[in-house]
């Protein structure tokens, strides 16, 4: 056990003292983060505003219907939606076709007549849409008035500023920001970045010359080997811990309220790389696994949403090979975990990215074991 735990602490000293690496790993990611946060604002944004709606009208009511439209007029003033009275001379529907104004409406003690203009669709809609409920409860409220006409204004009043349209939405309460995306898509990216530690524990060894030292040393190549592996395993979780810590306090990204199973699952995906790395190293033998490393590092990147976001209703050959980026599945369930307080998606992160590191542990062990060296 010691000298598993020398071995670990070695291997963290060796990437502490290489600054340019470690500064690179930290400084990337939050540039990246800081530049596609700010620059694709906007693409993220799901908000839409409404301005400028005006509606002509035209009110010969009298008694109860236009006191309840008076009420009606004012609190929807309040919401941005503007009603005039039409004055001598014009003509409602004129001024509609000539897209003067949003709505013509016609108020009389017989009935209400709404004029929409094709133009403008949406504000056009919701006029109609408000003009359809104020209607519905002053139906309701003359049905009441034969009844029991002292319930009449409670009824009338019951509405208040937001009581003739209520919406709700199936979509989450919070939807993830540009900065928000990008923290979550930069972290799991460094998470995978650990593929290129685990890829260089043994052949930088060789490198150095520092191999047939190990191999020399009366320490067990598997004290060598998990030493390695959780030396390289603490350090790229740090890195991921900073980038996560940076981003929640100073880009204020939102990370919920369940930070463990959120460092769960990128734990896992720090172990699965690191362990990718490391079997890639020893089926390659020498220097083209760092460029093998490399090319499925940033292949999973492109693919997983690391750079821009790929929707869940892709389908063909791109949703079939972007479903293998281990990138993509931990970037959906962070959001799960995040955002819908769902940890399905989670479990099945952690219980791939744990299927696969043990699958490449174990072949790199394997390898080991039938070498001379390490």
């Amino acid at each position: 056990m010691n000298n598993l735990l020398s071995m670990a602490w070695k291997e963290m000293r060796h990437d502490f003292r290489d600054v340019k690496t470690l500064v690179f790993l930290l400084a990337f990611p939050i540039l990246l983060m800081l530049i596609l946060g700010f620059a694709l604002t906007n693409a993220f944004s799901s908000n839409a505003t409404i301005k400028d709606v005006k509606v002509l009208v035209h009110n010969t009511s009298s008694g109860q219907l236009s006191k309840a439209y008076a009420a009606f007029a004012e609190e929807a003033g309040k919401t941005g939606i503007v009603f005039e009275d039409v004055k001598t001379g014009m003509d409602g529907r004129e001024e509609v076709e000539q897209n003067r104004y949003t709505d013509y409406l016609e108020i009389s003690d017989g009935g209400i007549h709404l004029y929409g203009s094709s133009r403008s669709t949406i504000e056009s809609n919701i006029v109609q849409g408000m003009m359809n409920s104020f209607a519905d409860r002053y139906n309701a409220a003359a049905a009441v008035a034969k009844q029991d006409p002292a319930k009449v204004a409670t009824l009338l009043a019951a509405a208040g500023p937001e009581g003739y349209i209520q919406d709700s939405s199936i979509d989450a309460e919070r939807q993830p920001g540009a900065i928000d995306y990008y923290a979550i898509a930069m972290t799991v990216m460094i998470g995978l970045w650990g593929a290129m530690s685990g890829g260089s524990l043994i052949r930088y060894e060789i490198v150095r010359g520092t191999a047939a030292r190990l191999a020399a040393a009366p320490v067990r190549k598997s004290d060598i080997f998990i030493g390695k592996v959780l030396g390289s395993v603490v350090l790229n979780m740090l890195c991921v811990l900073v980038i996560v810590m940076f981003s929640k306090y100073v880009f204020k990204a939102y990370w919920g309220d369940h930070l463990l199973p959120v460092f769960l699952v990128l734990l896992t995906e720090v172990v699965m790389s690191i362990s990718l790395g490391l079997a890639i190293s020893y089926m390659m033998k020498g220097e083209p696994s760092g460029g093998v490393v490399m090319i499925i590092v940033q292949l999973a990147s492109f693919l997983g949403g690391a750079y821009f976001p790929l929707g869940n209703d892709i389908g063909g050959f791109l949703g079939s090979v972007a479903g293998l980026s281990p990138i993509r599945w931990a970037n959906q369930a962070l959001t799960g975990i995040i955002y819908n307080h769902s940890m399905s998606s989670a479990w099945t992160a952690m219980m791939l990215n744990t299927g696969l590191a043990v699958l490449f542990i174990a072949v790199a062990a394997v390898m080991m074991q039938r070498k001379e060296g390490i």
